[in-house]
């Protein structure tokens, strides 16, 4: 008779991550949030509305560079229908995220729900860098929670100090602009990427020609449109 092998034991589930984790793992990122969320809140008083609309906005948006933008929009009095485009296409990015999110390591319908309305960029970033397996619900959900506390405490306190300093102070506008300068360099330095610098200016170029007015809906409906092409095109060629 002859004697069978045992079945071989499974293998040990990694160590979860631990959700005290979550302020150590944060603190670097939180170094960037707060600061912008200081120049947020100064932005905002300065343009004329009261200190609370800071962390209005920043719990009924949630999205820094949407925030930034709907100061210009809500004062110009733009059109419900481009606020709603321009919102689109601008966090059109976390449709992708969605796609390799952890969610499902958070526990609960109400947990779920915060994690789904909390997602950043940061969050992403950072939940990215682990395992999917070794990552807790309270992980998951205590970057988040985190990041927007530094957001909403950075904004809170930049409103404060932005309603006690002289009206008419100059520059601040600028802040957006900057900082989507400085992602777009280190960006292009992260993957020496060309083609994708080229069509977000062309697609600008064109919008600023046909839509002035409609300037910034048109050249990101436009810069999506052309990403979309180009990676049909890759795709085809990798397949070939």
């Amino acid at each position: 008779m002859t004697a069978t092998a045992p079945p071989p034991a499974p293998l040990p589930a990694p160590p979860l991550v631990p959700p005290r984790d979550a302020l150590r793992d944060t603190l670097g990122v939180g170094i960037g949030i707060f600061p912008l969320g200081l120049a947020f809140g100064v932005l905002l008083t300065q343009s004329g509305y009261a200190w609370w609309w800071a962390p209005l906005f920043s719990v009924l948006i949630y999205a820094g560079s949407v925030e930034f933008l709907a100061i210009g929009l809500l004062i110009a009095v733009t059109p419900l229908a481009s606020l709603a485009m321009t919102t689109f296409l601008v966090n059109f990015r976390h449709v992708f995220y969605g796609l390799s999110f952890p969610l499902h390591r958070v526990r609960g319908r109400l947990g779920k729900a915060y994690s789904v309305y909390s997602l950043t960029d940061e969050a992403y970033a950072l939940t990215a860098t682990k395992p999917a397996e070794t990552l807790s619900s309270g992980y998951v959900l205590g970057i988040q929670a985190l990041c927007q506390a530094y957001w909403v405490t950075g904004g809170l306190l930049g409103a404060l100090l932005g309603s006690a300093l002289p009206a008419g102070l100059e520059g601040l506008e600028f802040t957006l602009t900057a900082l989507i300068a400085v992602l777009a360099v280190e960006g292009y330095r992260a993957t020496r990427d060309v083609p994708g610098p080229v069509l977000g200016l062309l697609s600008a170029l064109t919008a600023l020609l046909v839509a002035p007015d409609q300037l910034l809906a048109v050249a990101l409906g436009l810069y999506v449109a052309a990403l979309a092409v180009r990676h049909t095109l890759r795709s085809r060629r990798r397949a070939q």
